[in-house]
């Protein structure tokens, strides 16, 4: 899989991945991954369905894999985050 197809989700709104994903699959590409940790999840969620029920109506979602990553802050102490990676396919 290439890196070329994979949104990463931050602090943007909804609308902007959206778009990103939108132009993705109607330049070709069949398969998009969001990528999201920590409280950008609810938003890579929220951009999947979107993107599934306003925009692309033949989009399906595949695989839907969570983890938890361990991020060392400014302080140099770790602290653990989830995320997630969604799957859209076409």
């Amino acid at each position: 899989m290439s890196e070329e197809n994979v949104v990463y989700i931050g602090a943007k709104p909804v609308m902007n991945y959206v778009l990103a994903v939108v132009t993705q699959m109607n330049g070709g590409t069949s398969e998009v991954i969001l990528k999201a940790r920590g409280r950008a999840i609810s938003r890579a969620v929220d951009v999947a369905e979107i993107v599934k029920n306003r925009f692309i109506e033949d989009v399906e979602l595949g695989n839907i894999e969570i983890s938890t990553e361990e991020i060392l802050n400014r302080e140099g102490t770790s602290s653990n985050v989830s995320a997630i990676e969604i799957q859209l396919n076409r």
